[in-house]
């Protein structure tokens, strides 16, 4: 009579432990075969290779320490150069020298530039006074100089000349076109506000400058025709 052996069984946690040694082995295996990290340096937390340290960057395979100019500080970056200008300074040629501002400048936002202060516009590297004319004022844009005109006048060269407004008509606040504009009912012609006249059949447009002819009526040789 023959004896059968029977296979011993594995249980399921025994499975469980071999299949995470396996795990611990291969990744045994694949940081042993990996490539050899240059001293400064770790491996990337995500993906494959590896990063230099803050204060390093890399140079030819290795990291080098990054080398911060004095009046300057370092950035924590691993792009660029690695450190930052302070406030003030800014960089030219891996320094930091001071920045010469003018009488009448301060520092922009960044600190790296100035800028002149108000009643002031920039002239090479100078902060020259703006020249503000009689019935002028000051404005914060650099356009026409820095400077505007009151209600009532308008710039002719570098002065602030009178607008003359016609008999019917009224100020508008434009800076372009004659600064005028004539009443309702009424025309420019030239420099004067014309009364319009308004033909039989017709009445003034909505814009009161003109007139158009009445419903049923088109027009013809300045007059309004029946159609």
């Amino acid at each position: 009579m023959s004896i059968i052996r029977q296979a011993p069984v594995i249980s399921i946690h025994s499975l469980i432990v071999l299949t995470l040694l396996a795990a611990v082995h291969g990744l045994v295996f694949a940081q042993t075969g990996s490539v050899e990290l240059p001293e400064n340096a770790r491996a990337k937390s995500y993906g494959s290779g590896w990063e230099c340290e803050r204060g390093y960057r890399e140079d030819n395979g290795a990291c080098a320490a990054v080398r911060v100019p004095a009046n300057a500080y370092p950035t924590n970056s691993r792009s660029g150069n690695g450190w930052k200008c302070e406030r003030g300074y800014r960089e030219v040629r891996g320094g930091c020298p001071s920045i010469k501002m003018p009488p009448n400048a301060y520092l922009n936002n960044s600190g790296d530039e100035w800028k002149c202060n108000r009643g002031y516009r920039k002239v090479d590297e100078a902060c020259v006074a703006i020249k503000v004319p009689a019935n002028g004022y000051l404005t914060d844009s650099l356009q026409r100089a820095g400077w505007s005109c009151d209600h009532g006048y308008r710039i002719v060269n570098e002065t602030c000349a009178a607008i003359k407004v016609p008999a019917n008509g009224y100020l508008i606040d434009s800076p372009y076109g004659s600064g005028w504009s004539c009443d309702h009912g009424y025309q420019a012609v030239k420099a004067t506000c014309v009364a319009v006249n308004v033909v039989e059949n017709a009445h003034l447009n909505s814009s009161g400058n003109d007139w158009e002819c009445n419903r049923s009526y088109r027009k013809r040789q300045g007059k309004c025709a029946l159609r």
